[in-house]
């Protein structure tokens, strides 16, 4: 009787032998700092303000805030850990805090590429105020590689601190952005050439991203008048229009010398309808942009010349 038995356990040994050697399935993966290496840095300017937080093992979690727009967050990875599809995103308590319930926060998208996470403003919040509360905001999502669920952690630890930091820099942030305000334009009532209120505060915000940015190397200013009228009354109307936007600009201490100003009159319409072709555009060039070649039909006005 002792001969079967032994062989029972040699076949059991086995057994358990081969099932270590082999890898689990269904066994989350879980990239995060922990206490030794959580850190956040801080990155800050007038035209950005960022926290970003080493996730090892995979990458970088970021907060991110530009001048003229909103709270945003996003991760990004060197590899493709997770497969693109839609992931569960909740706020959990640390490990060291047992009992506290997770938040959830939602679906989100994981796509293909380095970014392959980014969140609206609404879950950003949401995720800023569970690390101020010591919590750890985790995204699950299907690995890349089989069924195996990744898991991203990212740490609360030494983020207080820098979070008053950011808070101050966005405070300190311009009202807009490069992207917002690289191509503008100003328009015009019929036969007028005076600046309204909200035109005023328009050029505001661009004499304020001027004056913040030294590698701008000129600001085009280009009139415009629809084709109601003679061609010489209208070319004088265009140079007039962009005389008064040119003018506000110097006012308010943009250097006259990073100012060209052009008059087209009715010579590049960008429409059907007349209103939107009384107008004065505003281009700034900055160092390091390719020259452009377009006509003065486009957006920005007439060509850098």
């Amino acid at each position: 009787m002792a001969l079967p038995l032994i062989k029972k356990l040699q076949v059991l040994s086995g057994t358990l032998a081969l099932s270590l050697l082999q890898p689990a399935t269904g066994l989350a993966e879980s990239f995060g700092a922990g206490i030794s290496n959580s850190q956040w840095y801080l990155a800050e300017s007038v035209f950005e303000c960022s926290l970003v937080h080493e996730v090892p093992g995979y990458g970088r979690a970021v907060f991110r805030h530009r001048a003229g727009e909103k709270l945003s967050f996003f991760l990004e990875s060197e590899s493709y850990l997770m497969r693109p599809g839609r992931g569960s995103l909740v706020v959990e308590a640390p490990a060291w805090r047992p009992g506290v319930a997770p938040k959830p926060v939602g679906k989100v998208t994981v796509t293909e590429g380095r970014r392959q996470v980014t969140l609206e403003t609404r879950q950003a919040v949401i995720l800023a105020q569970g690390l101020l509360k010591g919590m750890r905001p985790t995204l699950t999502r299907a690995a890349w590689y089989d069924d195996s669920p990744v898991r991203v952690q990212v740490s609360s630890i030494n983020f207080n601190g820098k979070f008053q930091r950011y808070r101050s820099c966005a405070s300190n942030l311009l009202p807009v952005n490069i992207d917002q305000i690289q191509r503008s334009q100003i328009r015009f009532a019929t036969a007028s050439k005076r600046l309204s209120e909200a035109d005023r505060a328009q050029l505001d915000n661009i004499v304020a991203y001027l004056m913040a940015d030294p590698t701008v190397e000129r600001v085009f200013v280009d009139g415009h008048t629809d084709r109601i009228g003679s061609r010489i009354d209208n070319r004088a109307l265009a140079e007039e229009r962009a005389n008064v936007v040119a003018q506000h600009l110097k006012d308010r201490g943009v250097d006259p010398d990073l100012i060209t100003v052009r008059a087209h009159g009715d010579q590049y319409p960008v429409s059907g309808r007349p209103a939107e072709n009384r107008r004065t555009t505003i281009r700034i060039q900055r160092e390091g942009d390719l020259p452009q070649l377009q006509q003065a039909s486009s957006y920005g006005g007439a060509p850098a010349g």
